[in-house]
């Protein structure tokens, strides 16, 4: 058991070292090429330059920052368990990886206008690997930190399921002590009858209150039905940690177009980019996630994709929009008006 745990210890820091080196190496690469074919000279004096500071750049933040960080977090545990609503790994990857890798992005198109003097020069779109290997990277590192918890043998369930069967046991267990109670206690007394009718009342008010029930799901226990509605949270954490990011995959893709990259627009493509992926320096079960993924996302990119659309037409998915406006639009209603006493009426429907 020992074995595996070290095993997959190891297994997962390998991954986060080279989601963490990868990018920045990748993408100072590319601005080193950019940056030579505008010398129009055969030697490569400027090229190795470029390579040799960011291999050097990748080495001292890795020895100065993220491995005495590692180290000092799987020696002091209660290091860990003090650091609540954010994560440091994601944070050094943010910080470290993602915004030099931004930059230098931005910079490979800037040096190539600034030394020719025009935009003709620079090709109608810009390589997509970079950019979105420093996402993916991003997402490695987030899908790992979640992974942690996890054995990677064995099945595991769904939350949701876990929380049906929790609930059930414990519906079932309050019936079962209350009908142990009422036969232990045949004859009450009159004090102990006017307790339970206040008590009845109470329960007969409480019941008064609507509540809410959701469609009736169906169940599968044998067959390939059985097996096709099989879940399990390892994978689940895959699928939607890409999800998340879809809006901000999309948006750092806006600025491979012609019409931004070739224009002052890259750079709040790219500023307001980066300021969504803040967001996953938090844990995700942090109660300030919501409020965030509104603030640091969707109403920041409400103002840079109708802008967009305005200045350079479609060139923005109009879905992406309407996606940031209903999501920002019903957080505020139903958070915030529905307190109000013009909106408080709780209403039900069977339809």
């Amino acid at each position: 058991m020992a074995s595996g745990r070290l095993t997959k210890l190891v297994f997962f820091e390998l991954l986060e070292f080279v989601a963490f080196c990868l990018p920045t190496l990748v993408i100072m690469e590319q601005f080193a090429s950019a940056y030579q074919r505008t010398r129009n000279v055969a030697e490569k004096t400027h090229y190795w330059l470029i390579v040799s500071c960011s291999i050097a750049y990748v080495a001292s933040v890795t020895l100065l920052i993220w491995v005495p960080v590692k180290v000092l977090l799987y020696k002091k545990h209660h290091l860990r368990k003090k650091m609540k609503g954010w994560r440091p790994a994601m944070m050094m990857c943010v910080v470290l990886t993602t915004l030099p890798s931004f930059s230098f992005s931005i910079a490979v198109t800037e040096v190539q206008k600034n030394i020719n003097g025009s935009t003709d020069v620079l090709a109608d779109t810009l390589p997509d690997l970079p950019v979105s290997l420093v996402l993916t990277s991003l997402i490695v590192v987030d899908i790992i930190e979640k992974l942690r918890i996890y054995p990677l043998k064995g099945s595991q369930k769904c939350s949701e399921d876990r929380h049906i069967h929790t609930s059930t046991l414990q519906q079932i267990k309050t019936v079962t002590e209350q009908v142990r109670q009422k036969e232990e206690n045949p004859a009450p007394r009159q004090a102990a009858s006017r307790t339970e009718l206040s008590q009845h009342g109470e329960v007969t008010t409480r019941s008064l209150a609507p509540v809410l029930a959701g469609p009736m799901e169906p169940s599968f226990h044998s067959g390939i039905l059985r097996t096709m509605s099989r879940r399990d949270v390892r994978a689940e954490i895959f699928l939607w940690s890409f999800i998340l990011w879809s809006d901000t995959v999309e948006m750092v893709r806006i600025a491979g177009h012609s019409a931004v990259y070739k224009s002052g627009w890259l750079y709040p493509v790219y500023i307001f980019s980066f300021i969504s992926l803040l967001r996953i320096t938090f844990t995700p079960q942090n109660p300030l996630l919501n409020s965030l993924d509104i603030l640091l996302q969707d109403l920041p990119f409400i103002f840079v994709r109708l802008s967009l659309l305005i200045v350079l037409g479609t060139i923005t998915p109009v879905l992406g929009l309407c996606k940031n406006v209903l999501v920002t639009l019903s957080y505020i209603y139903f958070n915030y008006l529905t307190k109000q006493e013009v909106f408080s009426t709780f209403q039900t429907s069977s339809f």
